[in-house]
């Protein structure tokens, strides 16, 4: 899992990174979208392009002051966008090892969805309204 981290952190800070806001009025999350794939982008760019999209639309919960559940309910989507973008690797990648890592992210994050949402139905803070 350390290893997964290691290669995500760098390439979610320099999406970040990379983005500007064009609106000092733009969302918290704007600056952590990817730039657009063009037409001519590989499959690859265009499915891991999408997983991200959908991963940040769904991240944008509304928040009810309840840290805990706000917690597990912003991070169910983030983990099903991990998910997301390791099967994309899976069926993209060539590299062994990244093949491997994948593999790796989507047990831990499927095992750690499963879990957030059991705390979630136990606690009676399924989603948020």
């Amino acid at each position: 899992m350390k290893k997964a981290l290691l290669l995500i952190v760098p390439l979610v800070l320099a999406g970040c990174q990379a983005e500007k806001s064009a609106s000092d009025n733009a969302s918290a999350h704007d600056g952590h979208a990817m730039p657009k794939a063009d037409a001519n982008a590989p499959a690859s760019t265009k499915a891991y392009q999408a997983a991200n999209d959908k991963m940040h639309k769904d991240m944008a919960i509304a928040f009810t002051g309840n840290a805990d559940a706000d917690f597990m309910r912003a991070m169910i989507p983030h983990h099903e966008g991990a998910v997301a973008m390791a099967k994309v690797a899976l069926d993209h990648a060539k590299d062994a090892e990244v093949r491997k890592l994948a593999e790796d992210v989507i047990n831990a994050q499927e095992i750690e969805i499963a879990q957030m949402k059991a705390w979630l139905a136990k606690n009676d803070a399924g989603p948020a309204k």
